[in-house]
C-alpha cells in the first residue's frame, strides 16, 4: 500500500472547510489593504534562490529540493515566495505599470527538506506579501499592521510584534565589522553552526537557538546601535506609526531574521497561545531595498512578510476554529427509474440557481434516504416519484419547521429561495434571532 511522503499530509473533506475559511479571511483582509494576488511557478531556476535568498542561508545550503531536468538545467522547488515574486515583478516589468506602488500577495505550497514536526512540514502552505516601490516608513507600518490584522480577523487577540532595524547597506557593513571584531576572541566557544556563520553570515549568529542565552551573545553589539542617521530616522518613524495605530510591539535588538536580503526593518509577529508555547512566532518579514536590483531589475525598494499556514492552523486549533457549517439546501429523492431523467433536470435547475443540492446515487430505500439527508444537514427534502411526475408536482418538506407542501415541480427553486429568505425563528431563551450566546 502506498503512503504519503514523510513531511507531507492530506487535507481530508472533513477538514477542508477550516482551510477555506482561513484562506477566505486572508483574501478579505488583503482586499481591505488593496493587495492583489500573484501566482508564480512552483519551481524556478536554482540560481534564483542562490542569489535571492543567499547561498549560505540554511534554506539554500541545507533544505532545498533540487533536481536536474532533461535539459540538464538545475531547478529548485520553491522554498519561499519572495524570490519568485521578485523575479516575476522584474520579468513582467510590473515596475512600469500605471500603479507606481505594486502591492502583491501569494498563497501556495513551498518545499523544504527539514525535520517534520507539529505545524512544520516538508511541503507546506505559505501566505506572503510583497510591496514594491516605496521606501516610506509608512509602508513598513502598513505591512506590519496587515499581518497583525489578519490574526485579529481570525480572533487571535493576544498578538505582539517584535521589531528591529539592521539598517541600510552602510549601517550593516559598520555593524558587521564591529560584530566580527567582538566575536573573534570567543568564536571557538560557540556552536559549530556559529563558527561557520562567522565567515559566511555573521549576523545570523545573533539568531542562534543553541547559544542564545550565552554571555557572549548577550553582550554582543547590536545592529540598532550602529545605525546611521538615515537608518535611525527610518526606524523611529516606523515605530511612531505603530504607536499611532496602537499596535502592540517590542523592540528586540537581537532580531535579524534568517535571509541575506533584509535591510532596515525586520519583524516577527508572535501569538501568545498556549498550544504554541515558547515557539509562538506566526509570521516574519522585513524590508529588502536591494533585492530587486541584485536580481537584475531596477533600483526599487521592497518589503514583505510570510505566514506558514499550517502553523497558523495549529494555533487556531486551541481557539476551536471551525469552517463554515456543512449543509445542503436540498436533498432530492427520486423514486423509480422512469423519473430519474426528469429528476436530474429538476436538480440541475436548482444547482444552476446556486442551491447546494444532492441526491441518492445508490438507490437506497426510503429509510436510508432520510438518514442520508439528515447526515448531510439538509434543510429541504423533496420527493419526486411516478405520481408526482404524472401531475407535474413535487413534495417538499422543510426539516427546520416540519412543514410539508406539494407544489408545481417547476416552482421548487423559487419556493426554497423564498423560504430561505424568511427571518429565522427567534431563540426561545432570549427572543433573539440567530442567538450566539445560547447557541440556538
Amino acid at each position: 500500500m502506498y503512503q504519503k511522503m514523510k513531511g507531507t499530509y492530506d487535507i481530508l473533506p472533513k477538514d477542508i472547510d477550516k482551510w477555506l475559511r482561513l484562506e477566505k479571511t486572508i483574501r478579505t483582509v488583503s482586499k481591505i489593504y488593496n493587495y492583489k494576488e500573484i501566482r508564480t511557478p512552483i519551481f524556478e531556476n536554482s540560481e534564483l534562490f542562490h542569489r535571492g535568498v543567499g547561498s549560505e542561508t540554511d534554506i539554500v545550503s541545507k533544505e532545498t529540493y533540487d533536481f536536474l531536468d532533461r535539459g540538464k538545467r538545475s531547478n529548485t522547488l520553491r522554498p519561499e515566495g519572495t524570490a519568485g515574486v521578485v523575479r516575476s515583478y522584474i520579468e513582467n516589468k510590473l515596475y512600469a505599470s500605471n500603479a507606481s506602488i505594486q502591492k502583491l500577495y501569494y498563497m501556495g505550497p513551498m518545499f523544504r527538506y527539514e525535520r517534520p514536526q507539529k505545524g512544520r512540514y516538508r511541503q507546506f502552505l505559505q501566505f506572503g506579501v510583497e510591496a514594491f516601490g516605496s521606501n516610506s516608513p509608512q509602508l513598513d507600518a502598513e505591512v506590519i499592521s496587515y499581518a497583525v490584522n489578519i490574526l485579529k480577523a481570525l480572533k487571535i487577540k493576544d498578538v505582539e510584534v517584535h521589531i528591529n532595524s539592521i539598517g541600510d547597506v552602510e549601517s550593516k557593513a559598520t555593524y558587521k565589522e564591529a560584530l566580527l571584531n567582538y566575536l573573534a576572541p570567543n568564536i571557538n566557544n560557540l556552536c559549530t553552526d556559529c563558527q561557520k556563520r562567522y565567515t559566511t553570515n555573521p549576523l545570523r549568529i545573533l539568531d542562534c537557538k543553541i547559544d542564545k542565552d550565552s554571555e557572549i551573545l548577550q553582550n554582543a553589539p547590536k545592529p540598532l546601535d550602529y545605525l546611521n542617521n538615515e537608518s535611525q530616522s527610518h526606524f523611529t518613524e516606523t515605530v511612531a506609526y505603530l504607536d499611532a495605530m496602537k499596535i502592540n510591539y517590542k523592540i528586540n535588538k537581537n532580531l535579524v531574521r534568517g535571509l541575506d536580503y533584509y535591510t532596515h526593518t525586520v519583524f516577527e509577529v508572535n501569538a501568545n497561545i498556549d498550544t504554541l508555547g515558547a515557539q509562538n512566532t506566526i509570521c516574519g518579514g522585513g524590508r529588502y531595498n536591494n533585492l530587486v536590483k541584485s536580481l537584475g531589475g531596477p533600483d526599487i525598494p521592497g518589503i514583505g512578510f510570510a505566514f506558514g499556514l499550517e502553523r497558523l492552523m495549529f494555533a487556531l486549533e486551541s481557539l476551536s476554529f471551525k469552517g463554515d457549517p456543512d449543509y445542503l439546501h436540498l436533498y432530492l429523492m427520486i423514486l423509480g427509474d422512469e423519473q430519474k431523467a426528469d429528476g436530474m433536470a429538476i436538480l440541475n435547475r436548482c444547482r444552476l440557481g446556486g442551491l447546494f443540492a444532492d441526491i441518492d446515487f445508490l438507490d437506497k430505500g426510503m429509510k436510508a434516504k432520510w438518514k442520508q439527508a439528515a447526515k448531510l444537514n439538509t434543510r429541504f427534502v423533496a420527493i419526486y416519484g411516478a405520481n408526482e411526475k404524472e401531475n407535474d408536482v413535487i413534495n417538499v418538506k422543510d426539516q427546520e419547521t416540519g412543514k410539508e407542501i406539494t407544489i408545481d415541480k417547476h416552482q421548487l427553486y423559487n419556493h426554497i429561495v423564498e423560504e430561505l429568505m424568511k427571518p429565522s425563528a427567534a431563540c426561545e431563551s432570549c427572543k433573539e434571532d440567530n442567538c450566539d450566546e445560547c447557541g440556538e
